[in-house]
């Protein structure tokens, strides 16, 4: 059945749904989505948001909250993600705390979505990547206040205050949410999902002490809190100092299909920026700033059965540091910018028992479970952009020097060059069409948890390289007064690809293998009316290892299937709407087999909503996800992951079922 329903609706209409999110402006190199805060209606899970509304983007289901992206299948450090500036990274080896889970989406005003290697202002930014615009503050005297309510217990409650004079402006924005275990189509909890799977071993010891302990069966997935603050000041005419702070505390996050939750997840991200506009006819713009994030990320098993009589903590951090200066020119119609960037990251972790009953950790239990590592990186990089009539260039270059250092004085230093370069060419046909075409070649180096781990199953290898992407992107748009449509596809060759493998039943190691992945991604809306619209997207993507060595399995993981959604909206009234949206996924049936990866059945879900402005002060949300309690899974198992597994096979988590939500917003 999802043979036929899947293609036929998204070849009828075109590519993805604004559901949560709306899309005015797509690029060769980039996808602009606004509106994101307006739209968050959900909760503060900036991954759900995206993946519902992007079709480069799929979600990586970790948990109710924190989940991770794919960007063309591509995810951790084959793609950046920045937030005004300051690069983010996260600290859990298992991903439990993504980057994209320390902002969240209510805070947000705008993200551009990188897609292929073109962005040369950020480090790392090799197939893809995020660019994080969050609410800057007003001079008018705003306040909005939000209260939100859903299934299984999800309470959210936030504000956000902003106003000032013309020398001063300042936000502050706060939100507090939790939730207990959202079930599945079939009625599980988080929980009790771990319960079934282990069912069907119970001759796995080790895997029944992964089970809640009884006390703990039924407590909250989680606990969120966050604020963010800033503070804009006038010094001269043109001339601005911005600070911004942003703190995040999560608080006992379950990872059901993992073999630990989270104990806490506590981040903040501080910036100081200071920017002079019109120096001069032709120097726009002068822009440096100094930013710094940290996050702090124990996981332990003091829920699970095995927690008894004491409980393991793998406990990690990281912190980045870094400035960028800016400067921006406008010299005879050519837009030139240049720029040099600096960075340093550290990154540990250690392991140790507690005491259940006492709480009091053994001291001859400690031991690394990360090497202390620090890397350093500088850079130069310059974009230059001009207009020849209906012809548009833009092209980019940076060159990095990066030194990777552990503490342990037996693993080896690590040092790598690389230049990266871009150009992008758009051609207007005529007013309504155009098309364009983008090379482009960047490079990312490995990271720590790649050269330097210190886990007993799981090999490092301090002599990888660093991986490099060379892309071809090419497309079509076209814009009407009744329709617009855009087609995109993309080559990628991969060099050197970081790559983790089985080595053994329950042993890995990482290696660099040449790679490629290519695709298409479509994105349209049809105006029926001008207060009826259909909003439709699809992604597909292939990938396949050019050389398998050890292994027989040419698939490439993590490359999720044919998928998208078709929405039909009905605006009403002033700021009312009601939208319908499907979203499907074909057989996941293309998969690494050799390295953990399982087939997934095709799924297709409904969603309602709608949005009503009761006045010009208020507004309620109120809609339904998965409105038929399909129980669907959407996220695969390859080995780059740590997850609950027994006799070759490994837990995959539902998504939730059907999900009630109501949100009410004053504005004053």
């Amino acid at each position: 059945m999802y043979r036929k329903i899947i293609p036929l609706s998204i070849v009828a209409v075109a590519v993805l749904s604004a559901n949560e999110i709306e899309l005015p402006k797509i690029s060769v190199e980039s996808t602009v989505v606004t509106e994101v805060s307006q739209n968050a209606q959900l909760s503060a899970d900036l991954a759900q948001a995206l993946s519902s509304s992007v079709p480069s983007i799929d979600m990586n289901r970790r948990s109710g909250i924190a989940n991770d992206i794919y960007i063309r299948g591509q995810k951790r450090d084959n793609i950046s993600v920045e937030v005004d500036g300051t690069k983010v990274c996260g600290a859990c080896v298992n991903r439990m705390d993504p980057p994209v889970s320390h902002i969240l989406a209510s805070q947000i005003d705008e993200i551009e979505v990188i897609e292929g290697p073109y962005d040369v202002e950020n480090f790392g930014t090799m197939s893809g990547g995020l660019k994080i615009k969050t609410k800057k503050p007003t001079k008018e005297p705003h306040m909005e206040v939000t209260f939100g309510l859903g299934s299984w217990g999800y309470k959210k409650i936030g504000a956000t205050i902003s106003g000032g004079t013309e020398t001063v402006r300042a936000l502050i924005s706060a939100s507090h949410e939790s939730s207990g275990q959202y079930k599945d189509g079939d009625g599980n909890t988080l929980a009790e999902q771990i319960d079934n799977y282990a069912a069907l071993y119970p001759a796995n010891a080790q895997l029944q002490k992964t089970k809640f302990q009884p006390q703990y069966h039924d407590i909250d997935a989680y606990t969120k809190k966050s604020i963010m603050t800033k503070l804009f000041v006038k010094t001269l005419e043109d001339q601005e100092l911005r600070l911004s702070y942003t703190g995040n505390r999560s608080d006992d996050v379950l990872y059901a299909n993992s073999k630990m939750d989270a104990a806490y997840d506590d981040s903040n991200i501080y910036s100081i920026e200071y920017n002079i506009d019109n120096l001069s006819n032709s120097y726009e713009n002068f822009n440096i700033q100094y930013y710094y994030s940290d996050v702090d990320h124990p996981m332990d098993t003091k829920f699970r059965m095995s927690g008894l009589p004491s409980y393991n903590t793998n406990h990690l951090k990281t912190s980045m540091q870094g400035v960028k200066l800016k400067n921006s020119f406008d010299i005879d119609s050519y837009k030139l910018l240049v720029g040099i960037d600096g960075s340093k990251r550290t990154w540990e972790g250690e392991k140790y028992s507690t005491n259940a009953t006492t709480g009091v950790i053994n001291p001859a239990s400690i031991q690394t479970s990360l090497t202390h590592t620090q890397t350093d990186n500088k850079a130069l990089f310059a974009t230059l952009e001009k207009k020849f009539g209906a012809l548009n260039l833009k092209a980019g270059a940076r060159f990095d020097t990066t030194d990777i250092t552990p503490d342990d004085a037996t693993k080896a230093e690590n040092n790598y060059n690389a230049m990266s370069a871009n150009i992008i060419a758009t051609y207007s046909l005529d007013e309504q069409n155009s098309v364009f075409v983008g090379f482009g070649s960047a490079a990312r180096v490995p990271d720590a948890r790649e050269l330097y781990p210190v886990v007993d199953n799981i090999t490092g290898n301090d002599e990888l390289k660093q991986t490099k992407n060379r892309e071809i992107d090419l497309g079509y748009e076209a814009s009407y007064d009744n329709f617009t449509f855009k087609a995109k596809t993309f080559y990628s060759i991969l060099e050197d690809y970081i790559y983790l493998k089985k080595t053994g039943a329950t042993t890995y190691a990482f290696e660099n293998i040449d790679a490629t992945v290519y695709g298409a991604e479509l994105s349209g809306s049809y105006f029926l009316s001008d207060n009826m619209t259909i909003d439709a997207g699809a992604s597909y993507k292939r990938g396949k290892k050019a050389s398998t060595p050890t292994q027989s399995d040419r698939d490439l993981a993590d490359i999720a299937p044919l998928r998208g959604s078709v929405a039909f909206n009905y605006e009403y009234m002033n700021d009312s709407k009601v939208t319908l949206e499907m979203q499907a996924s074909e057989r996941w049936d293309t998969i690494d087999s050799d390295n953990g990866e399982q087939e997934l059945s095709g799924w297709s879900i409904y969603n309602a909503k709608i949005k009503h402005a009761i006045n010009k002060h208020a507004d309620i949300t109120i809609g339904v996800n998965n409105l038929f309690d399909a129980t669907y899974v959407q996220s695969n198992s390859y080995v780059d992951l740590i997850l609950l597994n027994s006799a070759g096979s490994t837990m995959l988590l539902n998504e939730p079922g059907r999900y009630f939500y109501t949100n009410l917003t004053f504005k004053f």
